[in-house]
């Protein structure tokens, strides 16, 4: 019974049930812990305090503190075994969803309880936590996802064959800022950028899918397309939504249908101004490709040495990226 319990609780988090509710919370000292107004009782001062990690709340205003089931008794006025009753109800059963989407989630859920996470956002001159959570972006800590998925009912065949573990069981992404890579609305693969500088970017052994976020970019007549997400992050946080990332700097035979199904489209492209000519290179060679079929294909100049990321973290806003935008010309 007691383990039922636990695996109940894990898979609805304290955290994630109160954030449902919109419970509004900030970080209070350590980086598992929250506080905001206590939804147990009135009051204008937040003294209800939960602590991610151990899945406990306390309120210092009224005195009560416990677990999710003593939450959901206090909260819904419920004896133990209705609150049970409740949780089987509206928790959704496991293996909902497939391996790489609760993957996703999973990372999501863990960003803001490591600082070194968050810390590294900052430098790549992310701010916006409304961003953050739009993009989907998780942290991968290593060594923890595959007991999560096992409380989720995936088996460690499932686990396997979808990349997230090697054979020995191991956490394929560790200390990893992730973002979910979707087609369809659905998870097709998982990018994880390390947290150290030197390491390579790392994506699961199958498709990268197509354009990052085409969904909400494709239907527009001029779009930006840059290389890699970072870019796209700092400039969908600077207004420029109409962004999206192939993911490097080759496209793939769905990515090029993507950007060249619509004749007359502009697709400014910002690639990286490499000191080895790299990215130009590969700017005017699809910039040829995509004339060539109809589409105006304006390269931006960036400042020597810059992709849009660097560009942003060393002082440019929205109007100096505007300005080479302004100043993109065709071949």
């Amino acid at each position: 019974m007691h383990q039922d319990l636990e695996q109940l609780k894990r898979r609805l988090p304290l955290l994630e049930y109160l954030q449902r509710g919109h419970w509004q919370a900030r970080r209070a000292g350590t980086p598992a812990e929250f506080v905001g107004l206590c939804p147990l009782h009135h009051e204008t001062k937040p003294s209800f305090y939960v602590n991610a990690r151990k899945n406990l709340f306390y309120c210092h205003g009224c005195g009560r503190g416990g677990d999710l089931i003593r939450l959901i008794e206090l909260s819904q006025g419920l004896s133990f075994r209705q609150t049970i009753d409740y949780l089987q109800r509206h928790i959704p059963p496991p293996h909902h969803g497939d391996v790489r989407s609760q993957a996703a989630r999973f990372y999501q859920s863990q960003l803001h309880l490591h600082p070194p996470a968050l810390d590294y956002l900052a430098q790549r001159g992310l701010h916006d936590p409304a961003l953050i959570e739009t993009l989907g972006m998780g942290y991968a800590c290593g060594g923890n996802l595959r007991s999560y998925l096992a409380t989720q009912g995936f088996s460690f065949a499932e686990m396997l064959a979808s990349g997230l573990i090697d054979p020995q069981g191991r956490d394929t992404f560790y200390r990893r800022v992730i973002f979910p890579c979707r087609q369809a609305s659905r998870v097709v693969n998982l990018y994880g950028r390390s947290i150290h500088p030197g390491l390579p970017h790392r994506l699961l052994p199958s498709s990268k899918g197509g354009l990052f976020a085409w969904e909400s970019v494709g239907s527009g007549s001029a779009v930006i397309l840059v290389e890699g997400l970072f870019d796209l992050a700092v400039l969908w946080q600077a207004g420029f939504r109409n962004t999206t990332s192939a993911l490097g700097t080759h496209l793939t035979g769905t990515q090029w249908e993507q950007l060249s199904g619509f004749p007359g489209r502009l697709v400014y492209l910002a690639f990286d101004q490499d000191e080895n000519q790299a990215g130009q290179r590969a700017a005017q060679q699809l910039a040829q490709r995509l004339e060539n079929v109809g589409v105006a294909a304006p390269i931006v100049p960036l400042p020597h040495g810059q992709d849009p990321n660097s560009y942003f973290v060393a002082g440019a806003r929205a109007a100096d990226f505007a300005a080479c935008r302004g100043a993109a010309q065709r071949l």
